[in-house]
């Protein structure tokens, strides 16, 4: 996992570095420069592409939108001040546990959460 955490690192530091790059010549940079709800949009039409890839069956076609999808999620990260480090640190934590208690888990939190206002 080690070779993943390092690509996802150094990726985001590229995104990190693009954020004050000139837009007229940076991606990455144009959609930091039109903000959030830019960011947000091209997140959205990268996860439908991915469905729309899953659905054709081709998996060289899934991987290809599935990379734009982690791409430009990292973007939205950046945008936040989050990094890639921080959701794994979240799969981490979710790790060992099914996706049934961790749906539970997250219920019982929101509750909570309700009763103390």
């Amino acid at each position: 996992m080690t070779a993943s955490n390092d690509t996802l690192a150094r990726l985001a530091a590229i995104i990190e570095s693009r954020k004050s790059a000139d837009p007229d010549t940076s991606y990455v940079a144009r959609l930091f420069h039109k903000g959030t709800d830019a960011i947000l949009k091209k997140v959205g039409e990268e996860a439908t592409e991915t469905v729309m890839a899953a659905k054709d069956g081709d998996a060289k076609k899934i991987v290809y939108e599935v990379a734009d999808l982690w791409f430009h999620s990292m973007i939205a990260l950046a945008q936040f001040g989050l990094k890639p480090a921080d959701v794994l640190a979240e799969l981490e934590r979710r790790e060992g546990l099914s996706g049934l208690e961790e749906f539970a888990l997250r219920k019982a939190e929101q509750r909570d959460g309700e009763e103390q206002r």
